[in-house]
């Protein structure tokens, strides 16, 4: 039997903070980023163990493990796989808060924001029925109640194959399928955040043939916080989406390798919420593990466009330093044929005076704190960004936390990498 289609992903909700120019703030504006800096480099020296004593390694280890071991089915009221009708039920939901500080040659913003609230359910009924709801709040709560993320049914056939009905999330490109439960940069890349993947109502099919993994289906292009209308007004188009993922194996003598492919093809219309900027899409990634080492390797393209066509590259090296300690780094480079072809992040750079161009490159260094693995964690990071002429420093700190069952995928999906 297939496993249950897991729980929800990244979708933004509200409006991000309004541009400040500078000022006399920017002296506390530096010491926001002091501070920033300096949680991270301090909690490196003061918590992770000398790697020239193995002794100093046990104790946090195993301390790590313990607490995570017991968080693994954080969520989880009931389970019984003998029973004939009511196998599991969950409670799912996630917190993740984080405050910014981002200044550029355009302007400047600051401040915390409850970036992602969500609760909900999932039940597996009669062995092959699962049946998931979550609801979103919008940016710091406000409204509390902002519509489901995810509203769907699922049927898994005998064999691999599961059918899925109802508001779900959009699998295109590697770095949107990947859940922000467990995304190890605080933010997602440029370009695909510019496709507006959200969640809609939609028709998949999913399953496995051996070492290949399939995805397919039929998506609405219009959403929003009325249920019944999103489940009844169909107004906005529809969009196609595919993906297949293959197994590599240890092939280069990696302990694992994927090779993901995505196709997008969207008849979006005026009216569309989601899905509405490109007509044609496609990516690939490449994702690697070796020991402790990570290396996550994507192109995506997006065509049709009136503003212009765009396309990205993208390469996220990470290294676990210990189980509790990760170092990622990143680097996105986007292009477009127009002058206007690209727009910065919503998050955090339009606020800081950002707007669009048609180059655009971005440097990330951060360092996560995995104090039960993915059900809770602690991050930081630091960006440099460029559209055009205009550049911008952000320093980032989050909190991540939730509960419910966990995903399964290529890294880094529930996956913290052990050093050798």
């Amino acid at each position: 039997m297939n496993a249950p289609q897991e729980a929800t992903d990244d979708s933004w909700h509200g409006s991000p903070t309004p541009i400040s120019r500078r000022g006399p703030g920017n002296s506390l504006r530096a010491k926001y980023c002091n501070s920033v800096l300096a949680l991270a480099f301090g909690l490196l020296l003061d918590q992770a163990p000398a790697a020239s004593d193995p002794s100093q390694n046990e104790p946090p280890v195993r301390e790590s493990l313990s607490w995570a071991t017991s968080l693994q089915h954080l969520g989880r009221l009931h389970r019984d796989d003998d029973h004939p009708w009511f196998q599991e039920f969950w409670i799912l939901g996630r917190y993740h808060g984080q405050f910014h500080w981002a200044e550029g040659s355009a302007g400047d913003s600051d401040g915390w924001e409850s970036r992602r609230f969500r609760m909900g359910a999932q039940a597996r009924l009669f062995r092959h029925l699962t049946l998931h709801a979550q609801m979103v709040a919008g940016t710091d709560f406000d409204p509390f109640y902002n519509g489901f993320t995810e509203l769907w049914a699922q049927w898994a056939f005998a064999g691999s194959l599961a059918l899925t009905v109802g508001p779900q999330k959009h699998r295109f490109t590697h770095d949107r399928t990947v859940s922000s439960r467990y995304i190890n940069t605080i933010e997602r890349t440029l370009l695909v955040n510019l496709f507006n993947a959200e969640y809609s109502p939609a028709v998949t099919l999913s399953g496995t043939h051996g070492r290949l993994g399939y995805y397919t289906g039929l998506f609405s292009n219009t959403t929003g916080p009325d249920i019944g209308e999103a489940l009844t007004h169909f107004t906005g188009g529809a969009s196609f989406l595919a993906s297949v993922n293959y197994d590599l194996g240890s092939v280069l003598d990696f302990d694992t390798a994927h090779l993901n492919v995505g196709l997008l093809l969207s008849d979006a219309n005026d009216h569309a919420t989601v899905l509405n900027r490109f007509p044609r899409g496609l990516s690939s990634a490449l994702i690697v593990t070796r020991g402790p080492l990570s290396l996550i390797a994507e192109t995506v393209a997006g065509l049709g466009h009136e503003d212009g066509d765009a396309w990205a590259l993208h390469l996220q090296p990470g290294w676990f330093m210990t189980r509790q300690f990760q170092w990622v780094a990143r680097y996105q480079a986007a292009f477009s044929n127009r002058d206007t072809g690209l727009r910065a992040q919503r998050r955090y750079e339009r606020p800081a005076g950002l707007r669009t161009g048609d180059f655009y490159q971005a440097v990330y260094l951060g360092l996560n704190h995995y104090l039960a693995e993915h059900r809770f964690k602690l991050m930081t990071g630091v960006e440099y960004a460029r559209l055009d002429g205009d550049s911008l420093w952000t320093a980032l700190a989050a909190v991540r936390v939730f509960w419910g069952p966990h995903a399964r995928g290529p890294f880094p999906a529930a996956q913290v990498l052990a050093p050798r």
